[in-house]
């Protein structure tokens, strides 16, 4: 038989606001992870409200600082699967997270040649009332030889 809201609180399960609360993560964002397998779908009261656990919370902390830490949801997945076998092997938890950084390199490197790009095309921008402008030159694929 399903439980009120009352009594599921009196087993220390939450409704989504105070998952929401407890994690850092937001209701709508619940739902969505609950929706693609990241969270296991949720027990629900008699009114069809959800509940979550201590462990459920815990489990979206771990996904809030897995995003934070700019893991895309695949390797979200696996790292979900990994903390939870007990007997895995920690390197490979640490050959994601080396592979992980490695492309961060990557893109902040390319983040940086962007940033160098518009530096270099805004100092040349004479920034007044002429029409002539580097910076849509550039864009347009008109730069001049």
């Amino acid at each position: 038989m399903l439980p009120e809201l009352g009594e599921a609180r009196g087993q220390g399960l939450h409704n989504i606001g105070e998952a929401a609360s407890l994690s850092g993560v937001t209701a709508k964002m619940i739902r969505h992870y609950e929706s693609i397998g990241l969270i296991p779908e949720a027990a629900r009261t008699f009114a069809g409200y959800r509940l979550y656990s201590g462990q459920d919370i815990h489990r979206l902390r771990f996904i809030k600082r897995s995003r934070l830490l700019g893991f895309s949801m695949k390797q979200i997945m696996v790292l979900l699967a990994l903390w939870s076998d007990r007997s895995r092997a920690s390197a490979e938890v640490k050959k994601l997270a080396r592979q992980h950084a490695d492309e961060l390199g990557k893109r902040i490197a390319e983040m940086q040649a962007m940033q160098r790009t518009l530096d270099d095309l805004a100092r040349r921008c004479h920034g007044d009332q002429r029409p002539d402008c580097p910076i849509l030159d550039d864009l347009s694929g008109n730069t001049p030889p």
